[in-house]
C-alpha cells in the first residue's frame, strides 16, 4: 500500500505538479473558479518545510499520493512565492503551536486515507518535537478531514489573492496529547 518518507529538493518538480492539480480539482465544489485560480497566489511549497526535514511525501508504487508537513516556525501557510506571508521564527513547544503545513492530495488518491497518514507523521514528529498543540490554515475543502482528525476551527479569514478575488481559509487548531 503506501509508504512514506520525508521528501528531498529533488522531487521539487514533482511537489508542484501534485500540488497544482489538488489545488485545481479538489477545490471544485468549494471554490468558484476565479477563487481556484487565486489559490495559486496563496497556497504552495515553502521549500523551508524541505530544507528543515518535516515534509512528508506518502507514495504507492513510486508515485506521489501525498504530501504535507509541519514546521516549528510561525509562517502559518502559504508557499516560497507569499513573502508577505513568511516568518521564520522559530515556535516554542511549550507556549507555541506546531503548524500543519502544505497538505495536498494528488486527485486520484483522494479519500483512501492518504491525508489521515500525512496528518499522524506530522502530529507525531510535531509531538516528539515536543509541542502540545497543533494549528493549521485550512482550505474549504479539508475542513471535513481536518474536523475528523480532531481539528477545530479558531477563525475564519479571506486570503487576499489576485486582481481581487479572496480566498476563503479556516485557522483551525487542536491539542496534540501523548
Amino acid at each position: 500500500m503506501f509508504t512514506h518518507r520525508l521528501a528531498a529538493p529533488a522531487d521539487l518538480e514533482a511537489l508542484r505538479a501534485v500540488m497544482a492539480l489538488a489545488i485545481a480539482e479538489l477545490q471544485k465544489g468549494f471554490l468558484t473558479d476565479a477563487q481556484i485560480a487565486a489559490s495559486n497566489a496563496v497556497m504552495g511549497l515553502d521549500t523551508q518545510l524541505i530544507a528543515d526535514g518535516t515534509y512528508f511525501i506518502v507514495e504507492e508504487n513510486g508515485r506521489i499520493a501525498g504530501c504535507g508537513g509541519w514546521s516549528h516556525r510561525a509562517t502559518l501557510y502559504g508557499g516560497d512565492h507569499s513573502k508577505d506571508l513568511r516568518d521564520p521564527a522559530p515556535l516554542d513547544p511549550a507556549t507555541d503551536a506546531a503548524r500543519i503545513r502544505a497538505m495536498y492530495t494528488h486527485p486520484d488518491f483522494a479519500r483512501r486515507g492518504v491525508g489521515r497518514l500525512v496528518m499522524a507523521l506530522c502530529e507525531d514528529a510535531a509531538r516528539a518535537a515536543g509541542f502540545r498543540r497543533a494549528e493549521m490554515m485550512a482550505t474549504l475543502s479539508g475542513e471535513p478531514l481536518y474536523r475528523a482528525c480532531g481539528y477545530e476551527p479558531i477563525e475564519r479569514i479571506e486570503a487576499p489573492g489576485p486582481d481581487g478575488v479572496a480566498v476563503p481559509l479556516i485557522r483551525m487548531g487542536k491539542a496534540l496529547t501523548p
